[in-house]
């Protein structure tokens, strides 16, 4: 029989498999786009030349404290590429290094460690300018903005609210949520409190059938923490985009809003996939690492991929989980309920709320459609099974007994870099 050799992303080194290739439909993978020669100069450029605002150094002359948002360790987020350049404007035109916060816009994941924030931001500006991690459940570390027409009420950071230049940074990559990653979600929910966050990620807004990847028309997830982030204000953006070896292949700049959905319109067409009908089985990754460190950030990777597994497939994914779980408020979830219909019917009761619920809210989506089989070093069999999903020594292992199950005319579709891809069908 012969073999296709594939790499799953999968920790930081890659985990190679061997899938029987008349089965497999793909690999799918982003399209090829050439990278930036000097993604410091294309930033350098686009703050100087950005969509729907003045230059960067315009907007900060005359302007003595700045607070920059930067993603969490959770995304591989090119930050030195991004801030060197901004940082050398805003030192420009007066605003001193105390002058600068830098801000991890955490949501409501865990603090920053010391190694982390150097990992993200190199030594040297870790070293040498504030960086301080957003604290999603102190609320007297907020303000309350606005509440938008739905009736979340924005709370936002003080320490942003407060600095006389606001700017955002980010990448802008499929979102299962959300749409797309990048723009206003900084802001929400970067540095939103745990009030905002609950009702953003309600039943209510996720079980809109446009809460999902790549969508943005008529998401209702994107269009309130776009309003919220309108309302916390955001002087200038810089997002960028990456190819499947984390190289920059754009940069935008500028309104946070026009710049965000340029960058959009860049990578919408190159990260989507299609396929011609529904597969039996998907193997995939949850994109390696940082994404695939915890269960709470990999089931992105089982999200991802559901345009194109059929109702009653199987959807196989490698993940390291090295850091277990994720928060122990979701580790609470997992112990307490007896079925995923159990907890869907717990949380479209109002007076119920745990943080992370929502990630319980999207596996339990995967979970109608699919079986789902994980290949990890991260946790056991019987900690996988409280996650109602089933542990599999090998994606070979898992692929053999699939294969038995739905029979010879059984279909598979790879995708090695899990939800960095959007499949879809033709």
């Amino acid at each position: 029989m012969k073999t296709l050799k594939v790499t799953l992303d999968y920790g930081r080194m890659g985990l190679p498999v061997e899938l029987p290739a008349e089965r497999v439909v793909g690999p799918l993978t982003i399209g090829d786009v050439t990278p930036l020669e000097d993604p410091e100069k294309a930033v350098a450029a686009a703050i100087e030349t950005p969509i729907g605002t003045p230059p960067l150094r315009e907007i900060a002359r005359g302007r003595k404290s700045a607070c920059i948002l930067v993603c969490d360790i959770t995304r591989p987020v090119p930050n030195r590429t991004i801030l060197g350049p901004m940082l050398k404007v805003l030192h420009e035109v007066g605003i001193s290094r105390e002058g600068v916060l830098i801000l991890v816009a955490t949501g409501l994941h865990r603090p920053s460690t010391p190694a982390e924030k150097v990992e993200m931001l190199g030594e040297q500006i870790a070293s040498a300018y504030r960086v301080e991690d957003h604290h999603g459940t102190r609320l007297e570390e907020h303000r309350q903005v606005g509440t938008t027409p739905r009736g979340i009420p924005a709370w936002i950071d003080s320490r942003y609210l407060g600095a006389e230049l606001k700017v955002a940074t980010g990448l802008v990559e499929p979102h299962l949520m959300a749409g797309y990653s990048g723009g206003r979600k900084l802001i929400c929910p970067g540095i939103a409190a745990i009030e905002t966050v609950k009702r953003w990620h309600s039943p209510e807004l996720l079980e809109h059938p446009n809460a999902d990847y790549g969508i943005l028309e008529g998401n209702p997830v994107h269009e309130e923490n776009t309003r919220i982030a309108r309302m916390a204000g955001c002087d200038f953006i810089v997002n960028v985009t990456i190819d499947s070896q984390r190289r920059v292949t754009s940069v935008v700049a500028g309104d946070m809003e026009q710049a965000f959905l340029a960058a959009v319109r860049f990578i919408d067409g190159i990260v989507r996939a299609s396929v011609a009908r529904p597969v039996d089985i998907v193997v995939t990754s949850s994109a390696g690492y940082p994404l695939d460190t915890t269960f709470y950030q990999s089931v992105k990777g089982l999200s991802g991929c559901l345009p194109i597994v059929k109702q009653g497939g199987t959807i196989i994914m490698a993940a390291s989980l090295s850091e277990g779980i994720g928060s122990p408020e979701l580790q609470s979830i997992f112990r307490e309920i007896p079925s995923l219909e159990f907890f869907m019917e717990r949380i479209l009761d109002k007076d119920y709320f745990v943080m992370d619920q929502w990630q319980v809210e999207e596996l339990a989506k995967v979970r109608r459609k699919a079986r789902v089989k994980i290949v990890t070093d991260g946790l056991s069999s019987e900690v996988l099974g409280r996650c109602f999903v089933e542990h599999a020594p090998s994606v070979e292992q898992a692929l053999a007994s699939s294969l038995a199950e739905y029979g010879p005319e059984a279909t598979i579709a790879v995708i090695p870099k899990g939800p960095y891809v959007l499949p879809t069908l033709l």
